[in-house]
């Protein structure tokens, strides 16, 4: 059993309910999908009190089950208009679990801005937050944790999410009590701030009861004795981190570079390094006293996070993702890995979302106000995005509408969010899934990304897409993290199993594609009513036109190519 909680911020009243069985196990993207829509959330104001903000933990949460804390955060995205899930790692769910909740969303909003306290006694305290209001996620942590104590994780609404810039994610603590670990996409952290919540804070307390508790441990220790198995894992993630998907994306001409203008920003043959990938930057760091293997959260045995430092020896951030790489790093230009971490450092403190900070960045550079790598013109740029200026707070908004406010020719967005990094004329199959997934263009819906395409046709393409969107999109129903998929997909009776003996299910290991494909159909069906049409799974008409050195390919497929395929999912 496990506790849902509806809490309206207006009246502060706060409404429970029990969850048993397949409603504890069916969390995160299905959980938000189909709330949004039992609520009739489609048409309302992103940043009105009517939109609600989900968070949502999945059936394993609170334990050391390998990879499965992930916390699912949900709404009406104001930057895209449409269907939101945005999950992150950290402590924020392993709380959430150790006190019996499922999840909880958040109605209305508050008068004055508030801090919501779950205690170990059951209760909920609405707290002032004046005294954090304004500050940097890591001077308010320290803060939050100077009142609450460190036995607690919490998830922070940051300086740009208090003035509603859509940029603003929700930051959660990492277990080392950062506040680093980020549901960062699609203005999340704004809707946070349009409900005058400052923070969430969770009291930590001890694993939570199970069906059968002897099966859940034994299961936890099987899990994580197929994943340190599993070659994917052992030899990229735990070694390379997600930074190493960048020497493979300038390897096969798919790295964002200068606003998309060419997919590699260094000329290496196979099995070379360049300074923005992890084969120079694991060494380097690793030589610095920094750490290239980090768990985001407790239990963690794929480790695939990283602590870096500088030439002094002194951590600088946690982490430098890929995404953050290519998108801050070399989407705008850079060539120092240094240089990137103070601006991840940055980015982290303000609680926004690196992808969407650097695509808009790019269109930035692009417009002419500054140069490509000109970390002193970066540097400004979030400066007044923390000071809240009105440049600072136009930026905020986003890549789409800065670059429709300079008049930019290149924008590199799908549904009015920023492209991850992975070249849509490069990293085909990706591309796809970034155009027609209803959450905008997020690549974490559906990565394939050293799939050779060239030679396929849109048939094979869309086939390989919906596999792969299916199976992230139950993936991220569970509370669990993609990087464990190579292990989970192959083991879906294991992991029906083990669902089984937590929850007191009855569950077939076909449950998990079928919980996938509902999913999807959940979220196509919101952003119909929302309003969406096929138009809006064109990718911009640069891609099209504008052959990406060195491959020199263009992107082959439309929104009419794509728009329709989840009519193809099996029922």
């Amino acid at each position: 059993m496990r506790i849902y909680t509806d809490i309206n911020l207006a009246d502060r009243t706060i409404t429970r309910r029990e969850l048993h069985g397949e409603a504890v196990v069916k969390a995160g993207r299905y959980l938000i999908a189909r709330t949004l829509l039992e609520r009739d959330a489609a048409t309302v104001d992103p940043l009105g009190p009517q939109n609600p903000l989900i968070f949502s933990a999945g059936p394993f949460a609170g334990t050391s089950f390998s990879n499965a804390n992930r916390t699912s955060v949900g709404c009406k995205s104001p930057l895209t208009g449409g269907v939101k899930e945005a999950n992150g790692g950290g402590t924020f769910s392993y709380a959430l679990g150790q006190l019996k909740i499922a999840g909880f969303t958040l109605r209305g909003a508050a008068a004055d801005w508030v801090v919501l306290h779950f205690k170990k006694d059951g209760t909920i305290a609405f707290d002032d937050a004046r005294p954090y209001l304004g500050k940097g996620n890591f001077e308010a942590g320290r803060l939050l944790q100077e009142k609450y104590g460190k036995k607690v994780a919490y998830a922070l609404c940051g300086p740009v999410g208090e003035y509603q810039g859509l940029i603003a994610g929700i930051a959660f603590t990492d277990k080392d009590g950062r506040p680093s670990r980020l549901s960062a996409r699609g203005g999340v952290g704004a809707v946070m701030g349009s409900k005058k919540v400052k923070a969430i804070v969770v009291d930590l307390d001890k694993i939570p009861p199970f069906d059968d508790p002897k099966k859940v441990n034994a299961a936890v220790k099987d899990y994580s004795k197929m994943l340190l198995a599993d070659g994917i894992i052992t030899n990229f993630y735990a070694k390379l981190g997600t930074m190493g998907m960048a020497d493979v994306q300038n390897y096969m001409g798919g790295l964002p570079t200068r606003n998309f203008s060419a997919g590699q920003l260094a000329d290496v043959k196979a099995g070379e390094s360049f300074k923005m990938g992890a084969d120079y930057i694991g060494p380097l760091n690793t030589s610095r006293g920094g750490e290239q293997t980090h768990a985001c959260m407790p239990g963690c045995v794929i480790q695939c996070s990283n602590v870096y430092h500088d030439a002094s020896g002194k951590e600088v951030v946690s982490p430098v993702e890929y995404e953050t790489l290519g998108l801050l790093g070399s989407n705008c230009g850079l060539t120092e890995p240094d240089d990137l971490a103070q601006l991840n450092f940055v980015a982290n403190d303000l609680g926004v979302d690196t992808i969407e900070l650097g695509g808009m960045i790019g269109v930035l550079m692009e417009a002419g106000l500054g140069r490509f790598g000109d970390v002193k013109f970066m540097t400004d740029v979030l400066a007044e995005i923390r000071a809240g200026s009105d440049r600072g707070r136009l930026w905020a908004q986003g890549t789409a509408r800065v670059g429709d406010h300079y008049k930019v020719g290149r924008v590199p967005v799908i549904k009015k969010q920023a492209i991850s990094a992975y070249d849509p004329r490069v990293i085909e199959a990706t591309g796809i899934s970034m155009m027609a997934t209803a959450q905008g263009a997020d690549h974490t819906t559906g990565n394939l990304p050293r799939l050779k395409t060239r030679e396929m046709d849109l048939e094979a393409l869309i086939s390989q897409s919906l596999v792969v969107q299916t199976n992230c999109a139950a993936t991220d129903s569970l509370g669990l993290c993609i990087f464990g998929r190579s292990v989970t997909e192959p083991n879906t009776q294991f992991l029906a199993d083990a669902i089984n003996a937590a929850h007191g299910t009855a569950l077939t290991k076909d449950f998990f594609a079928e919980l996938g494909r509902e999913t999807l159909r959940l979220e196509r069906e919101f952003n119909r009513r929302a309003g969406f049409t096929q138009k809006d799974d064109e990718l911009p008409a640069f891609f099209y036109s504008e052959p990406v050195p060195p491959t020199n390919h263009v992107a082959r497929f439309h929104a009419a190519d794509v728009h329709s395929m989840y009519d193809r999912l099996p029922t």
